[in-house]
């Protein structure tokens, strides 16, 4: 893998306890562009971003078929000591903020120390100071960096978690419906990190509020029961989707 590498899914299916979740998904990602998949509840959005970073691992009775691809390397059928540099590289930011229980600085700290980045006390200090900026956190945190990360606000929570996987220097950023546990200040903070981050980082995310996408999206993935039914560029896909079903989803005629 390098670092110019793109990702992409290839007749991606997969199935738990024989069940179909998702099924022959072809996409491609744009560099440097914000994904914003989208569709209605159980229609395997989360599902299929687990798959991007291996999260699908975790799961009981899954099967799967075809692959998730940076550059040439299928990932899913990556060996286990392929999967940390993996997983460095593909950052996720969950639904609901997941501080470790431990300070500030350590959060940030943390994946470095894993991965063997920035040993030096120095550089670590920088580091961390250079992600915590990033995410706009630093002014407000930097006079208690050895406090506990819980006595943060939720808002504040979201962003260190974003820190602590850009810390790590990934390509990719994997959402899950990251600002969804926010209130529309501390949701609007995020969205707006998402937009300002693009430019070094490819942004997959899913959510299930379509203004959100409106708003962010340069590229959008519209899934309905484990299927592709439409992808295409943001303004595209919003002014003059493709498919009925499609339509019918943008409108709330959805049943």
């Amino acid at each position: 893998m390098t670092l110019n590498d793109s990702m992409s899914v290839r007749d991606l299916s997969l199935s738990i306890e024989g069940q179909p979740i998702l099924k022959q998904i072809n996409l491609e990602f744009p560099k440097n562009d914000i994904t914003c998949i989208i569709g209605p509840s159980g229609c395997g959005k989360s599902t299929l971003l687990k798959c991007l970073n291996r999260l699908t691992d975790n799961m009981d009775n899954v099967s799967t078929s075809g692959g998730v691809y940076v550059g040439e390397q299928n990932i899913l059928t990556a060996k286990e000591a392929e999967l940390l540099e993996l997983r460095r590289r593909i950052g996720l930011i969950p639904q609901r903020p997941c501080p470790l229980p431990m300070s500030i600085y350590d959060n940030v700290a943390y994946g470095c120390r894993i991965h063997g980045l920035h040993s030096r006390r120095r550089e670590m200090n920088e580091t961390v100071e250079k992600y915590l900026t990033a995410v706009g956190l630093w002014d407000e945190v930097k006079d208690r960096l050895h406090k506990s990360a819980a006595r943060l606000s939720i808002g504040q929570q979201q962003r260190l978690c974003l820190a602590r996987s850009l810390a790590v220097e990934p390509d990719f950023i994997l959402a899950d419906e990251a600002t969804s546990a926010l209130d529309p200040i501390s949701s609007k903070t995020v969205e707006d990190l998402f937009v300002q981050l693009k430019k070094d980082y490819t942004i997959i995310m899913v959510t299930h509020t379509l203004s959100q996408a409106q708003r962010i999206a340069d590229h959008v993935v519209f899934i309905y029961l484990g299927e592709v039914i439409e992808s295409g560029d943001a303004k595209q896909f919003f002014s003059s989707p493709e498919k009925e079903l499609t339509r019918k989803y943008l409108s709330g005629s959805f049943s």
